[in-house]
């Protein structure tokens, strides 16, 4: 069995951003060489996530509603969290909602989706520099 590593780095200047990182998943099953098995895309940080869905823009705004609904930034003291000297307990919570990380099954050198899934990452607290790993294990 072979595995392939590579990270993903993000500079979001907003706090709050869904990308599409599908692109870059394909890119670097296509320099892993390998064809069939899985790819785990992982968020690296606690206010970011990874996860599946459509790319449609409607549907960006309506997760941003989603999850201002149940998890809003404002009023910032509503979170015990920031009584650390942080703003971002609603990015801690989002996160969770959304989960971190996806595992994708690879056939014929292919990430197997279905006709309208994308792989985005999501992030909650931006403005500084965050990570995603992807590992690929397989044959």
């Amino acid at each position: 069995m072979k595995s392939h590593r590579t990270e993903l780095w993000f500079d979001v200047p907003t706090r709050r951003a869904f990308i599409n990182i599908t692109p870059k998943v394909q890119a670097c099953l296509r320099e892993s060489g390998i064809r069939e098995g899985l790819a785990l895309v992982n968020a690296m940080h606690i206010t970011a996530s990874v996860f599946i869905n459509d790319d449609e823009s409607g549907l960006h705004h309506d997760y941003e509603a989603f999850l201002e609904r149940l998890a809003p930034h404002e009023p910032v003291s509503q979170y015990k969290h920031n009584l650390t000297g942080e703003d971002n307990g609603d990015a801690h919570l989002k996160n969770l909602l959304l989960h971190h990380q996806v595992l994708l099954p690879i056939t014929k050198g292919k990430l197997d989706l279905g006709t309208w899934q994308q792989v985005y990452y999501a992030e909650f607290d931006g403005r500084r520099r965050k990570r995603v790993i992807i590992k690929i294990i397989g044959e």
